[in-house]
């Protein structure tokens, strides 16, 4: 079965705040260097201005079926084209608020994530964790499917290494770049 990734089913589940992400807000986050699809690598930690980090499960592939087959009915895995797309289509706005980066995170490896970077034509990187290195250092919220351990969706705003504002859980994933905007506006 094929599956359009750029578009969302009516019937998604939302995720439910679990609290798995509640340590993060005030963190200083460690040094941790991690595979971009420039071919750089970028440590969270020492970036300067304000950050925004988007986490999600794992891109999907045209063509190609789900990871799982009931990929669409675990809450908040689904979605990961249409956040990305969202921060893309959004990301001048960011910009203009302040923001001087946006990454987005998972767990695939930098080559897997490059295909989805192009396809999508991002003007930022997407940063690789497959070993969970920054993951298993921050206590990020995860999950299994198909025998892989993936991020959960959140939203990360980190002001010169300390995270200043944690979405979580993100629902609908094509409204995150939205929640971010509306916080940037308040703030």
């Amino acid at each position: 079965m094929k599956t359009d990734y750029g578009s969302l089913p009516d019937d998604l589940p939302a995720p439910l705040d679990d609290g798995a992400a509640r340590h993060l807000e005030g963190m200083v986050l460690p040094d941790v260097s991690l595979a971009s699809t420039d071919g750089g690598r970028v440590s969270l930690a020492k970036l300067k201005g304000r950050t925004v980090v988007y986490a999600f499960p794992r891109t999907g592939e045209p063509g190609q079926p789900n990871l799982v087959p009931d990929w669409d009915v675990i809450p908040g895995a689904r979605g990961c084209t249409p956040q990305s797309c969202a921060f893309r289509d959004r990301h001048a706005e960011l910009i203009a608020k302040g923001v001087a980066q946006v990454h987005g995170l998972s767990t695939q490896t930098s080559a897997y994530q490059q295909e989805a970077a192009t396809r999508l034509h991002l003007p930022f990187t997407l940063l690789a964790d497959p070993h969970l290195a920054l993951a298993t250092a921050i206590r990020l919220p995860i999950f299994e499917a198909a025998g892989q351990r993936l991020i959960r969706r959140l939203t990360l705003v980190i002001d010169e290494g300390r995270v200043t504002r944690v979405f979580y859980p993100v629902f609908p994933p094509d409204r995150s770049a939205d929640e971010v905007l509306g916080w940037l506006e308040q703030a």
